[in-house]
C-alpha cells in the first residue's frame, strides 16, 4: 500500500503521509473510506484550523497517537465521545477543542508538501466558507 495520499482542498493540492506505525487502526479505517469526498469548514473553538464535522458517525475507534496540540498539517480524527466525530486540519496555532472543552484526536495523516498553502486554505475557508476536500484525489 502507498504510504502517501493526495488531498485536494479548494484550489490547493497537498501530499500527506499516513502515520501507520503510530495510528494503525485509524489509518486502516480511513483507507477503507477512500476516496473520501467532503467539505471542510473553519473551526469555532480550536484556533487556526479547519474541520469536517461528522456528527454521530461511529468509526469503531478509540484513541491512538492522540493529541490536543497538532502542528500545522497534522491531521486528526476525533472518534467521538463527549463531542461529535470530526476530522481536524490545522493550518496554524491550534488547541483542539469543542463547546464541551478540550479534546484529543488521533493524528493519522501528516501533510508533507505545500505547507505554505495551508494558511491560504484556512483563510479562504474562514472568509469564503466551506471548501470541497477530496482525500485520494
Amino acid at each position: 500500500m502507498m504510504d502517501t495520499i493526495k488531498i485536494a482542498a479548494g484550489p490547493f493540492t497537498f501530499t500527506a503521509k499516513f502515520e501507520t506505525a503510530n495510528a494503525p487502526k485509524t489509518v486502516a479505517k480511513f483507507r477503507s473510506l477512500l476516496p473520501y469526498n467532503e467539505r471542510v469548514i473553519h473551526v469555532r473553538w480550536s484556533g487556526e484550523s479547519c474541520w469536517i464535522p461528522l456528527g454521530e458517525t461511529d468509526f469503531g475507534l478509540g484513541y491512538e497517537n492522540h493529541t490536543s496540540y497538532p502542528a500545522p498539517g497534522q491531521i486528526l480524527l476525533y472518534p467521538g465521545g463527549i463531542s461529535e466525530t470530526e476530522i481536524l486540519l490545522p493550518y496554524g496555532s491550534c488547541c483542539f477543542a469543542s463547546k464541551m472543552g478540550q479534546l484529543a484526536g488521533n493524528h493519522f495523516l501528516t501533510i508533507i508538501d505545500n505547507l505554505d498553502d495551508l494558511p491560504k486554505l484556512g483563510k479562504m475557508t474562514l472568509w469564503e466558507g466551506a471548501q470541497k476536500i477530496v482525500f485520494g484525489a
